[in-house]
């Protein structure tokens, strides 16, 4: 899995490429937890995410309810195989997907 991150004044944006699973959800997690401090927007970008685990799931959920308290988090350019994850799990009724 690879990471890009681009910081606009109080707006991350994270560009997720390859598979979000229980291997590679820490490092996300690492990035979150250095850069997500002083943010009021989070964007993942997910068009070229190919797979999200459960760990993957979880690190969303908890970067979703840090955002609640600080700003807001939107999901853009999800695939169809994770989108539908995202249905089968529920979590379209708690993440901002666009």
């Amino acid at each position: 899995m690879e990471i890009t991150a681009c910081k606009n004044e109080d707006t991350l944006t994270l560009t997720v490429k390859g598979r979000l699973d229980t291997i590679t959800a820490p490092k996300l997690e690492s990035e979150l937890k250095n850069s997500i401090s002083s943010v009021k927007e989070l964007i993942f970008d997910f068009s070229e995410l190919e797979y999200i685990s459960s760990a993957g799931l979880r690190v969303l959920l908890s970067a979703q309810k840090l955002m609640n308290k600080q700003g807001s988090m939107l999901l853009k350019n999800v695939c169809d195989d994770v989108m539908e994850i995202f249905q089968i799990t529920g979590f379209v009724d708690i993440l901002n997907i666009e």
